[in-house]
């Protein structure tokens, strides 16, 4: 069964550069077949020269998802750049209109893994985003539907290497079972495993350096 994870967040949050390194980084290192998903939003926008009307709205989500079911048919795991979710909160901040929400969840339920990105980058205008005053009331709607919808999703911060590190930690868990001896990743999670005595997992991440795992170390050491 394909594996599949959403790159959702505001304007200029690194979404797209976190989805071409997660997919180089997962073909290099994996045997996995990975695909990524652009976001159709900005292609239709490109292609128009404009914003859609609030009727253009649900095809474009409809689109989105369209995509993403056809690449999963001949891939292993799919990156979404993004989901249909983030048209229905483009749509509720300019328009006003929720309609959507109910398909956009739907689709967003059917996501392995949400990778929400933090505001913590630099602003970068490209001549289609609305500027930085939008990318707060963003986040706020988008973190309101995934928690009215009992949706969870890991925040990733950083910049560069940094923010790749922590998309891997928040994934490790998912893409564990999937990982093979002569994957990359799979020498990573036996070193975890090792320095903690054992098959211990985090609830939170997978990174072997983690504060949680820390503690469960120190511990292990006084016993």
């Amino acid at each position: 069964m394909t594996l599949h994870i959403a790159l959702v967040g505001a304007e200029s949050t690194g979404k797209s550069q976190l989805g071409i390194a997660l997919l180089d980084h997962l073909r290099s290192q994996t045997r996995l077949r990975c695909a990524l998903i652009g976001e159709y939003l900005r292609e239709w926008c490109e292609r128009e020269g404009r914003t859609p009307r609030p009727d253009e709205q649900r095809a474009i989500a409809e689109e989105q998802w369209r995509r993403a079911e056809a690449a999963a048919a001949g891939h292993d795991l799919v990156l979404h750049d993004t989901t249909p979710l983030m048209t229905a909160v483009y749509s509720e901040q300019l328009f006003g209109d929720t309609s959507l929400y109910p398909f956009a969840l739907e689709v967003q339920a059917r996501m392995d893994a949400t990778l929400l990105m933090a505001l913590d980058l630099a602003w970068v205008a490209d001549g289609l985003r609305d500027g930085p005053h939008a990318q707060q009331p963003t986040d706020r709607l988008l973190r309101r539907a995934l928690r009215n919808a009992g949706l969870g999703y890991s925040l990733v911060s950083g910049s560069g290497p940094d923010r790749l590190q922590q998309a891997l930690n928040a994934l490790g868990p998912l893409l564990r079972p999937h990982l093979g001896r002569e994957d990359g990743l799979f020498g990573r999670l036996l070193q975890r495993g090792e320095r903690l005595g054992g098959d211990w997992r985090c609830e939170l991440c997978d990174d072997p350096a983690c504060e949680h795992a820390s503690r469960v170390a120190d511990r292990s050491s006084r016993s």
